[in-house]
Order: structure tokens, then C-alpha cells, then sequence
């Protein structure tokens, strides 16, 4: 793992802004979820709200030590589809 693969921001008045996270590990680098625009192919914890928003408030893969690498891979996925033809 990198040296930029981890951050924390405990000044943050969220910090850390997922219940039941563990603190000593969680990772604010991703803040906003680079995976979002991906949908149901993100490959994390989320539901659809009755209208249709996708919600990630359950979601922690953006936010573990471990993930860091992978999340970053995976937003070429994002870049892919946001493309211009």
C-alpha cells in the first residue's frame, strides 16, 4: 500500500460519517464515493430508495484501508462510461 492510499480528516464535524465504522481505520480519501455514477455495478453496500436515489449510507468499501487500490482501479470504470463518443 501507498503512502496516498490512506487519509483521515478527524477535524471533520462527521468524522467518521458512517455509523458503526471503526474510526483508527477508516479511510477519508474517497469522501464521495468515486463509484457512485456506476450504479448497481459499484461492487458495494447499497440499497435504491423508493424514488429511484441510490443510497450508501450503509456502504463502507470506499472507506476501508484495504480498498484504497482497488476503488482506484475501478474508477476507470467511471471514466469509461463518462466519455465523450
Amino acid at each position: 500500500m501507498a503512502n496516498y492510499d490512506f487519509f483521515q480528516n478527524k477535524d471533520c464535524a462527521y468524522f467518521p460519517c458512517h455509523s458503526g465504522a471503526d474510526a483508527e481505520n477508516f479511510n477519508c480519501l474517497f469522501c464521495y464515493c468515486p463509484l457512485y455514477a456506476l450504479g448497481d455495478k459499484c461492487g458495494g453496500q447499497f440499497v435504491y430508495l423508493e424514488n429511484g436515489v441510490k443510497d450508501c449510507s450503509g456502504c463502507l468499501r470506499p472507506h476501508r484501508r484495504e480498498n484504497s487500490e482497488e476503488i482506484r482501479r475501478q474508477v476507470m470504470q467511471v471514466i469509461e462510461q463518462v466519455k465523450k463518443p
